[in-house]
């Protein structure tokens, strides 16, 4: 296994290849300008997305492009809210029905804090 490797290189060392004949594809060169006055040039290739915005690298800003494109604005999810989770689980006519068991069992004492309940014989709540 050691007679394969070739000594004296290593990881991120030198390459031993060269770039005759070697064709590289179609770049561009994108220009951002950030708020705070840095010029960023980056490139891509020339078939790339090219996005709108670009993190500044000087100061981590967000630079956009010199050409004056605007970003997309994102289609964001309205945030789900515990009614909207509950009601893709039950109905309305089963949410009142559950209410309507809770509401009798509270008003009879079987749950519910003590100071809720009421007393069986005259009516009013214990204290």
């Amino acid at each position: 296994m050691s007679n394969r490797v070739l000594r004296g290189s290593g990881l991120g060392g030198v390459s031993f290849e060269d770039d005759r004949g070697v064709e590289f594809a179609p770049r561009q060169m994108i220009t951002y300008d950030c708020p705070r006055g840095h010029v960023v040039e980056v490139t891509m290739a020339h078939d790339a997305e090219v996005p709108a915005i670009w993190e500044c690298p000087h100061c981590g800003s967000e630079a956009a492009r010199s050409t004056g494109e605007k970003p997309e604005p994102k289609q964001e999810k309205p945030a789900r809210t515990h009614w909207d989770m509950l009601r893709e689980r039950r109905s309305i006519s089963e949410l009142e029905e559950l209410l309507a068991e809770r509401v009798q069992l509270l008003r009879s004492g079987e749950i519910g804090p003590a100071h809720l309940h009421r007393t069986r014989s005259t009516g009013k709540r214990s204290a």
